[in-house]
């Protein structure tokens, strides 16, 4: 059942998305029914994944504020063949995230269906 090596692929795309932020890329890693949540300054807030696109639209990316790319894989898991759980590190700008990332195969590919992310740390401005 084992499918980890797919799945950390899937997680390098995650990670590719979420510092250059090419639109182009988005359905290629994230399902359009997901829902992205998380606490941000004290509130729970819910996007879905049109929104969520709508929001790293609408921010420089990290590759054009020239920040550090800073990620890694915490841990994986495949609890069935079409069903797994991520959770990751990764820097976006000045903010730092712990993220859950909920995968499902959907298609044949591994696609994030549920982002539930945690604010880990925020970096000085120009670190």
């Amino acid at each position: 059942m084992s499918d980890i090596p797919a799945i950390a692929s899937a997680i390098d795309g995650y990670f590719s998305l979420m510092y250059d932020a090419d639109d182009s890329r988005f359905r290629d890693v994230f399902y359009d029914g997901c829902i992205v949540h998380g606490i941000r300054d004290g509130k729970h807030t819910v996007r879905s994944a049109a929104e969520f696109r709508d929001f790293i639209r609408s921010r420089p990316s990290p590759a054009a504020m020239n920040s550090p790319r800073e990620e890694a894989i915490i841990s994986i898991e495949q609890t069935a063949p079409d069903l797994a759980i991520a959770k990751v590190r990764v820097r976006a700008g000045q903010t730092g995230f712990i993220d859950h990332l909920v995968f499902h195969r959907i298609d044949g590919r591994w696609l994030v269906t549920t982002k539930a992310f945690h604010v880990a740390q925020v970096f000085p401005a120009g670190s």
